[in-house]
């Protein structure tokens, strides 16, 4: 039986986005291994027929003992699960799992980019250097794997172009993929959508969705200043944001400031399809992704999309088509595009149907599952 490990420094991570390729190898027969430190996903894998393995690493950390001991921990599991497949995730993952599969003698090793990270937002020194120094690694890794899955159009052509990775290792798969079945509009009933309305108290107003992790990085502030300048030009308008803050993360945002009257705040939750139904608008206005999973939500399910002309964003919305696309940190042409469309109902019903028709035929979920199952194929 063929072993394939799944290697990410966040058990939700593989839970999450990387479950409808791991059932995929599992239905082939192969025996799938999610290898991540132990989180509230680790148990839920095995309903699935996946062994959940744990290791420890220091997700926030630059120490370079911590570093050495994941290592050496993530060699003695690779020897002893002996994989014919490792495929990391995230920048640690990829520089840790490829020196400890190489040390175990790994023969097939592909590395993902889920986008290049925080620290090339920040033109800081401290980020200067940390962008050096991922990026002299990653030549190494990259080097030494069999090649590397990108989400985007952008970061493969940003690190050839620096010479970090090889045109011919650059493996083009965008997104994760999305059930276009499961976000459908087609699911919910007129009744069902009203109660959600009424259950969070936004009655018949256009609604302005945002969903995303709370740290700065994805555009919070910038949101919420938007938020208050509309709110105070049109008075049937209401603002919902929902996401979990992260302790672990430098750029993660106080609570206090989430609790701010101009938008609502919900926290975690997950009945994101439930939500996103009520939305009128979407809006992400982040300062960089991958190819963030909840714009492929939100385009599935008929909404019109306001987000950063940035890495990943921009290639789920074709401004003017199914939204618009703003300049990042920049909240006055933010504020003034949701304001075209919460003026304006058959725009927003047509860049709906647009983004419907962008997330079906270029992001469906079986599609992005057989793109890896082909890659994978050779190697099996």
């Amino acid at each position: 039986m063929k072993r394939v490990v799944f290697l990410s420094h966040f058990d939700a991570n593989l839970y999450l986005f990387r479950l409808p390729v791991m059932r995929a190898l599992v239905e082939q027969g192969c025996k799938v291994i999610a290898l991540a430190p132990r989180g509230s996903y680790s148990d839920r894998f095995k309903e699935f027929g996946i062994e959940s393995r744990s290791y420890r690493i220091n997700r926030a950390g630059l120490n370079p003992f911590d570093a050495l001991r994941t290592i050496r921990e993530l060699k003695r599991i690779l020897s002893e699960i002996k994989p014919d497949i490792l495929h990391t995730f995230t920048v640690k993952p990829n520089i840790y799992g490829t020196i400890a599969g190489r040390a175990a003698n790994v023969k097939t090793i592909f590395n993902l980019v889920e986008g290049l990270g925080s620290f090339y937002v920040a033109n800081t020194v401290k980020a200067k250097l940390i962008r050096f120094i991922i990026e002299m690694l990653e030549k190494w890794v990259f080097s030494r794997s069999n090649g590397c899955v990108f989400v985007n159009n952008d970061d493969p052509d940003y690190l050839i172009g620096k010479n970090i990775i090889k045109r011919e290792k650059a493996i083009l798969i965008k997104s994760v993929g999305i059930d276009t079945s499961l976000y459908s509009m087609e699911r919910f009933s007129k009744e069902e959508l009203r109660a959600a309305r009424e259950e969070i108290g936004v009655d018949e107003n256009v609604v302005v969705l945002m969903v995303a992790r709370a740290i700065w990085d994805k555009g919070v502030r910038e949101y919420y200043e938007a938020a208050a300048i509309v709110a105070k030009r049109l008075k049937n308008i209401r603002f919902v944001y929902v996401g979990e803050t992260d302790s672990g993360n430098p750029s993660c945002v106080d609570r206090s400031f989430l609790e701010q009257r101009q938008v609502l705040y919900l926290g975690h939750r997950e009945d994101i399809a439930r939500l996103t139904a009520i939305a009128d608008i979407y809006t992400l206005p982040s300062y960089r992704e991958g190819l963030p999973r909840t714009l492929l939500e939100a385009a599935s399910m008929q909404k019109p999309i306001v987000t950063t002309n940035t890495s990943g964003c921009r290639d789920v919305v074709k401004d003017g088509k199914n939204g618009f696309l703003v300049p990042i940190k920049e909240v006055k042409p933010l504020a003034r595009k949701i304001e075209i469309l919460a003026k304006d109902k058959e725009l927003r019903i047509s860049m709906g149907k647009k983004s419907r028709e962008i997330a079906v035929n270029e992001f469906e979920l079986q599609k992005v599952v057989e793109a890896y199952i082909e890659l994978y194929k050779g190697y099996l």
